[in-house]
């Protein structure tokens, strides 16, 4: 090859490797093609689904404040101390247990259970208490000449009713009240301190013969059923007096004596004990169970708050209709 061809090659190549860099270098040095645009619609889609998304978040935000706001207050611990009619135990147990379960804040002391009138005596002689629930308006009536209750809280909750009744294993099936003035039976009562006893001795001065006579002479719910003696009556020297209605009903049970008069609710409340009878209403007062708000309760609204929700709530009902109590 001719030094001029060699010339030519030469100057041939470099143009061809200078060509190959500029191309090159352009090449790696571009930005990548930008990716082709979404269309409207899909744009569109997105952001409607993500202000949505948005809004649900936003409102569930405000539903949770709104329910925090609404949440009641955490409640100061409070004991309270009940007062209440010997017949009332088992269905009030029942009740507070309801009670506690949807106000944990709350709890009770031991609720005394006594005739009505030992609980009187008990409140007389400075034993303290949030409320009483007496067996008797006169025992309440009592309660309140005495300063022992807030007469503005006094409501009636519950009635009540008498029945005759003798042991299951007893082979007596039917002794009406009439019955008990032929002497032929051993009947117990309640004593002066049990509401019980005195409708009873209400109801036992209205046969003939009357069965228990009262010092003013009076008969059935003219008198008071406490001043008075079964001495010279049919049963006088059969008749045994409990200090509770669940011991009269004992004395029935046991077959220490032929019958007893006590609460349609004993039955429910005290097994060993049939019906033999229904004493008849219009031989004694009415039988109502009065509650009120001690004077020297610490804790007055929140017992006044137990008492309205005993009264009213459903569950709470339903244990008192159990129990054979009658809402007033």
């Amino acid at each position: 090859m001719g030094k001029k061809a060699r010339v030519l090659l030469i100057a041939a190549c470099a143009c061809a490797a200078m060509a190959a860099f500029v191309l090159f270098g352009c090449s790696s040095g571009s930005e990548p093609a930008p990716e082709p645009a979404q269309p409207a619609a899909e744009q569109t889609t997105e952001s409607s689904e993500a202000q949505a998304e948005q809004e649900s978040t936003e409102a569930e935000t405000s539903e949770a404040a709104e329910d925090s706001s609404s949440a009641p207050a955490t409640e100061d611990p409070v004991e309270l101390q009940l007062f209440a009619a010997n017949s009332l135990s088992e269905a009030m147990n029942a009740v507070q247990e309801l009670y506690t379960q949807d106000h944990p804040w709350v709890t009770f002391a031991d609720t005394q259970y006594e005739g009505s009138g030992t609980l009187n005596e008990l409140l007389g002689a400075g034993s303290y208490a949030d409320a009483l629930i007496t067996a008797s308006k006169s025992t309440m009536d009592t309660a309140v000449e005495e300063g022992y209750v807030d007469e503005t809280t006094r409501f009636d909750m519950f009635k009540n009713d008498l029945v005759i009744v003798g042991g299951e294993a007893s082979d007596l099936t039917d002794v009406a009240l009439e019955d008990l003035a032929t002497g032929e039976y051993t009947l117990a009562v309640g004593d002066a301190n049990v509401p019980a006893g005195a409708y009873a001795k209400q109801a036992l001065s209205t046969t003939d013969p009357a069965c228990w006579i009262a010092a003013d002479g009076a008969t059935g719910s003219e008198t008071n059923g406490k001043e008075g003696t079964f001495d010279g009556t049919p049963l006088e020297g059969k008749v045994t007096e409990g200090s509770s209605v669940g011991n009269v009903c004992s004395y029935a049970n046991s077959g220490d004596v032929d019958c007893a008069i006590v609460y349609s609710s004993d039955v429910y409340r005290y097994g060993g004990v049939k019906v033999l009878s229904a004493v008849p209403a219009d031989t004694h007062k009415p039988i109502v169970y009065p509650a009120a708000v001690c004077t020297v309760s610490e804790n007055a609204e929140a017992v006044e708050e137990f008492l309205d929700w005993a009264y009213t709530d459903k569950a709470a009902q339903q244990v008192w209709q159990e129990y054979g109590f009658e809402l007033a």
